[in-house]
C-alpha cells in the first residue's frame, strides 16, 4: 500500500498530537501520584533492586495502587501513538533527506522500526513492574526491568531524534 505524502504527513501530525496529549495527560497523572505518595509510576523505570521496589510499593496503599495502574494502563494507550508518531517521522525524514534507494535511505528505514521496538519493550517494561507489584519483587526480576527500561529509552531517543528531522 502506498501513502500519498499528504496522507503521511495528516497521520504523522495525528499521531503526534494525539501522543503528546496521552503524554501530557499521563505526566500529569504520575506528578500527582509522586506527590500523593512519594513515589510516581516513571519512578519505577530507574528501579534496579527489589528493595526499592518493595520500598515504592509499600507506600501505595489501595488508592494510590489504583492510580499507578491506572497510568500503567495510559501508558499501554502511549505506546501505539508514539510508535506511529516516531515511525512517520522516521518516514518523512527518509522521504526529506536521502535519495531514494540510497545507503542513508536504508538507514533511516530501519531506524524508523526502532520506536516500534521500544513501545514492545515498553509493554514488557509495565508488565514485569505490575508482576512485581502483584507479587514479591526479585532483584532478578528488577534488574531485567530496569535493562528493558533503558534499552527502551534508547529506542525512545531514536524515536525523539526521527521526530526533530520530521519537524524540519
Amino acid at each position: 500500500m502506498r501513502l500519498t505524502k499528504q496522507v503521511l504527513v495528516r497521520r504523522w501530525a495525528l499521531s503526534t498530537l494525539a501522543a503528546a496529549a496521552v503524554f501530557a495527560v499521563l505526566a500529569w497523572s504520575d506528578t500527582r501520584l509522586k506527590c500523593l505518595s512519594g513515589y510516581g509510576t516513571a519512578d519505577l523505570q530507574s528501579f534496579s533492586t527489589a528493595a526499592q521496589y518493595r520500598a515504592a510499593f509499600l507506600v501505595w496503599p489501595s488508592r494510590y495502587a489504583v492510580r499507578a495502574g491506572f497510568d500503567w494502563g495510559l501508558d499501554y494507550l502511549l505506546m501505539p501513538l508514539y510508535a506511529a508518531a516516531f515511525l512517520y517521522s522516521g518516514i518523512l525524514a527518509r522521504e526529506a533527506f536521502a535519495l531514494r534507494g540510497s545507503r542513508l535511505a536504508r538507514i533511516l528505514t530501519t531506524l524508523a522500526a526502532v520506536p516500534i521496538a521500544g513501545a514492545l519493550l515498553d509493554g514488557i517494561e509495565n508488565a514485569l513492574q505490575l508482576s512485581m507489584m502483584l507479587s514479591a519483587p526479585t532483584d532478578q526480576l528488577a534488574w531485567v526491568a530496569f535493562t528493558v527500561s533503558s534499552t527502551k529509552w534508547m529506542a525512545v531517543y531514536v524515536g525523539l531524534r526521527l521526530l526533530a528531522a520530521a519537524l524540519l
